[in-house]
């Protein structure tokens, strides 16, 4: 059965531009309503569930943001293209934070206007088709490697499975090990690009002087030791995803560098005067503040706004330690299946039985001195501690507090203690033990959905005494 026709609203004030635009979308195959104000949209959208509306930013009277907002109110669904101008793409940021799917940038190319087009509908398919998956999230642990189970990483997860479809740049931020990496591997791997190339350029590990000629390539002479010609990393991901690490760290020339090849999708290799066109996905990360940068001057304004079109921040550690007992089961499972494949090849040349799988598991003094430490280095740090732990253990069937760093330790010994400053004057001691008894209990009856019972059994307290607590607490019937 052939698929049904999509119909479209396009709505844009300049009749030449709208007419052309309307009868070109027309051959491709769209059913075109054409509208010349925000106002008459808007009573068009009511009258009519339209699939797609195609609106420029910039209108007399409503403007194309009242528009998007009227169509995204009653088709959560509908597919938002906003259309606007290079001093606008700061406001159109703004739409796609709110809803739109995507933007082009006046004066654009036709086939510039139909890939944002065709990228957009085929996220809305695929976001249909994840609906069951996405639905069942609270039983949902990984997502491509990433582990966890906590709220933050639960929507992490689900933006993750929205924003993989779509060509859109994205900007990962986060600390240290928190594993941006993993996420734009795990984005590029569940995309419609995964069957190319996944090419990585960490930006603050090569100097400035090479950082050029790694992006975007050289032919042969162009300078000392450029002894033949050489792709660069943007070749190398073309038609596939290019992961840009620390891209806080680039100098401010090469800022502008990115920034062209960002709105042009073209670029120059040094010593050359060819220009090459590439279709490259840009995933950027970073672990510095980059408003905090175009604030100081030391980064673009207008390129910090080109990459955080879709912002994906990763939680530290610290923030998520119901997380740290799923991830060390992980850990465990991986540092331990090399010693099993390698007992396994070494039974196979003696020709004797295959040894068990090693089982290893972590006691829980250990695993609460893993809870308690607050994991600068984050995910990364705790991998290194498990794999450390391991190679410890020698032959021993559970990981001992022993097995763990000095300063892993002695977590245990001061995570049940918060860091108090007691002022000159004083404490009120009950008042402050009471605060955090409620807080407990609070945070104990959260976790169980209210169930009294259980939150009892999470406190090794009797729900008789629980109870108590509670009337004193917070006097209320119940």
């Amino acid at each position: 059965m052939p698929e049904a026709r999509k119909h479209l609203l396009l709505v844009e004030d300049e009749a030449p531009l709208r007419e052309a635009l309307a009868e070109r979308l027309i051959e491709h195959g769209f059913d075109v309503e054409q509208s010349d104000s925000g106002e008459a949209a808007i009573e068009q959208l009511a009258e009519f569930a339209f699939d797609i509306v195609i609106t420029d930013l910039r209108l007399p009277g409503v403007d194309g943001t009242r528009v998007l907002e009227a169509a995204l109110l009653r088709y959560p669904d509908i597919v938002g293209i906003i259309v606007t101008g290079y001093g606008t793409v700061k406001d159109a940021v703004e739409a796609i934070k709110r809803g739109a799917t995507d933007f082009v940038t006046k004066p654009f190319q036709f086939d510039e206007l139909l890939h944002a087009l065709n990228s957009a509908l085929e996220q809305r398919r695929l976001k249909a088709e994840n609906a069951y998956l996405r639905s069942q999230l609270q039983e949902r642990y990984r997502f491509e490697g990433i582990i966890g189970r906590s709220p933050a990483m639960r929507e992490l997860f689900q933006l993750l499975e929205t924003v993989s479809a779509s060509a859109s740049t994205i900007l990962i931020t986060g600390e240290t090990g928190t594993g941006k990496e993993v996420v734009a591997r795990a984005i590029h791997h569940n995309s419609p690009r995964r069957a190319l190339r996944f090419v990585a350029l960490n930006c603050g590990a090569i100097p400035e002087t090479l950082l050029e000629a790694e992006l975007f390539g050289h032919v042969r002479g162009a300078f000392t030791g450029a002894i033949g010609t050489r792709q660069g990393r943007l070749e190398q991901a073309n038609k596939g995803t290019l992961f840009l690490d620390e891209v806080g760290t680039m100098s401010w020339a090469m800022q502008m560098k990115l920034l062209r090849v960002l709105q042009e999708r073209e670029f120059e290799r040094i010593g050359d005067t060819h220009t090459i066109k590439v279709d490259v996905r840009v995933v950027g990360a970073t672990n510095s503040d980059l408003q905090k940068m175009v604030a100081e001057g030391s980064f673009r304004e207008d390129l910090f706004y080109r990459l955080n079109i879709i912002p994906i921040h990763l939680p530290p550690l610290r923030d998520r330690k119901e997380d740290i007992p799923l991830l060390v089961q992980h850990f465990l499972k991986k540092f331990t299946a090399p010693e099993s494949a390698a007992a396994g090849a070494k039974a196979d040349q003696t020709r004797g039985p295959e040894p068990a799988a090693r089982s290893l598991s972590i006691s829980q003094q250990a695993m609460r001195c893993l809870m308690g430490y607050s994991w600068p280095g984050n995910v990364r740090q705790l991998e290194n501690a498990i794999e450390r732990a391991v190679a410890l253990s020698g032959g021993r069937s559970q990981i001992e507090t022993s097995d763990l760093t000095a300063d892993i330790q002695q977590a245990s010994q001061t995570a049940a203690t918060p860091d108090v400053t007691l002022p000159e004057g004083g404490i009120d001691f009950d008042h402050y033990i009471s605060r955090i008894e409620h807080g407990l209990i609070r945070r104990a009856l959260e976790k169980t959905g209210g169930n009294k019972g259980q939150a009892s059994k999470l406190l090794n307290l009797k729900r008789t005494t629980l109870v108590e607590k509670l009337k004193r607490l917070d006097p209320q019937p119940g």
